[in-house]
């Protein structure tokens, strides 16, 4: 049997492509499909002796060749996916000899929407994939498989790094995932409904032996630990760093970590010196807002009693940048709150600042309130900067004009590099670096940052900041290069979304 894994697109013009930052340092992609190589590692287990290939359509095209050589295309996507989703399902199409599998959050949410798929393998893999190989041998495969039950990760496989590893220099980091799950409940958020309130983990050992794999796989540089909140089970990842940090000095640091975590890290002095000494050196936050009414709506209680902006100082302080994640559009929202996030975005100091509209996930407490109050409009796209999905209490246009504003004032060179001011003032670099004579991204970087930014409208701003990083805080000069670089990207996407209107 021909399995060939295929990852669709993600759109390049949006905050989290990263795509024209990413030209800097000659990568194509931010991250490589984690769940199809987890998917790959499954299979592997279950049929050792299955062939098995891996496009990636966000650093490759899909050849002709590769369809006609498969016997099952497996996709798995988010919703953001969709249209790249479905030119491959039509490419699948024209082979008659080609099923489609299908699986992840888009397929999940909307299974009953995607025509041209010959199985759905929906929840997590570890429990629906079998069941479907199982089926598909005896020659009896259904079209859906679906669970609601948490698997043990205990059990889950290593991602099949072989078919990845020729492709490494094509990707700006790595991922791998710890754990699954989190115990807050966030109205608009997804996570919950996916993977539960509990956070499950990795045993400790297992965790090692991915980063093991991955190592003699030859990579050395970023590691995204792509948990959407590393930090929910707060007792296992303390017992897990220790180890880590003692695997990581004993290797010469070859990893370097990023992560998405809570606000309650803040509260643990303890915790952030662990992740500092094990490497961890990004880390993001979904902040939101600075409305204590916004986040009481949205029921995102452990931002309320926080000094949202000293917690992101005190995290900074611990070696780590902070990348954070802004809402407008919440019912208790009014004309202030541009202005009010303006500031709030200014004061913690974080250049890698998101901010989107309210966007309503499937399945989500959100979209239940309202659809009970008969506020739907749209089903969601995945992309929250330029689309409405709902009826706001704010006046549409309002929100809309002020959220260009907004993005206008955040990414406008003068208060974007102000914000890198505040960032370098706070942070305390901890990273440590292996040094690869093989790696010139980060020279790469430098040059074409000098010559694109540094000889643009807005040069003055680039070459003030280089200068003071070398004088004032030198440990942090990477940092800086990139992100000079990341607010060119962001500028590009600013002006995409406000001429779209």
């Amino acid at each position: 049997m021909n399995i060939l894994h295929v990852y669709p697109k993600i759109p390049e013009e949006t905050f989290w492509s990263l795509k024209k930052a990413l030209n800097f340092v000659g990568k194509k992609a931010a991250l490589p499909p984690l769940p199809l190589l987890t998917v790959a590692g499954i299979l592997r287990e279950i049929k050792p002796d299955w062939n098995q290939k891996l496009v990636d359509l966000n650093v490759e095209k899909l050849p002709e060749a590769d369809l006609e050589w498969a016997d099952q295309v497996f996709v798995s996507a988010m919703i953001i996916q969709e249209k790249s989703v479905r030119e491959v399902i039509d490419r699948c199409q024209k082979h008659d000899n080609v099923k489609v599998v299908a699986g992840g959050p888009l397929f999940t949410s909307q299974e009953s929407e995607t025509e041209g798929i010959d199985h759905f393998i929906l929840g997590e893999a570890e429990i629906t994939l079998p069941l479907f190989i199982q089926d598909l041998v005896a020659g009896k495969a259904k079209h859906r498989y679906e669970t609601d039950q948490k698997p043990d990760l205990s059990q889950t496989p290593p991602p099949e790094w072989s078919l990845l590893a020729p492709k490494f220099k094509q990707y700006s980091a790595m991922s791998v995932q710890y754990s699954r799950g989190c115990p807050h409940k966030c109205e608009f958020c997804d996570i919950r409904v996916m993977f539960g309130q509990k956070p499950r983990v990795k045993e400790i050992s297992q965790f090692i032996h991915e980063l093991d794999l991955l190592y003699d796989a030859g990579y050395r540089g970023s590691v995204f630990v792509v948990d959407d909140n590393f930090i929910g089970n707060k007792s296992k990842v303390k017992r897990l760093l220790p180890p880590l940090k003692d695997w990581l000095s004993q290797r010469n640091y070859p990893f370097k970590f990023m992560t998405e975590a809570s606000i309650v890290l803040a509260s643990d002095h303890e915790l952030m010196e662990a992740m500092s000494e094990a490497n961890f050196y990004k880390v993001f936050l979904g902040l939101e807002t600075p409305s204590k009414d916004a986040l009481k709506e949205c029921n995102k209680g452990q931002n309320v009693n926080v000094d949202l902006v000293e917690a992101v100082h005190q995290i900074q302080a611990h070696g780590m940048m902070v990348m954070s994640g802004h809402i407008v559009g919440f019912d208790t929202d009014d004309e202030s709150i541009f202005e009010r996030q303006i500031e709030f975005i200014q004061r913690i100091g974080v250049a890698m600042a998101m901010v989107g509209l309210l966007a309503v996930l499937p399945k989500t407490d959100l979209e239940k309130r309202l659809r009970e109050e008969k506020r739907l409009l749209l089903k969601t796209t995945g992309e929250n900067s330029n689309t409405l999905t709902f009826i706001p209490k704010m006046d549409k246009d309002v929100l809309i004009n002020g959220y260009y504003q907004l993005l206008n004032t955040i990414y406008a060179p003068r208060e974007y590099y102000k914000r890198i001011d505040v960032f370098l003032k706070e942070y305390r670099p901890t990273v440590k670096r292996q040094l690869s004579l093989g790696d010139w991204s980060n020279i790469r970087a430098l040059l074409l940052g000098s010559v694109r930014i540094g000889f643009s409208l807005h040069g003055y701003y680039y070459w003030r900041l280089l200068l003071k990083t070398l004088v004032t805080k030198p440990a942090a000069f990477t940092e800086a290069v990139e992100l000079a670089i990341c607010g060119v990207h962001f500028r590009s996407v600013t002006r995409r979304i406000v001429s779209s209107s």
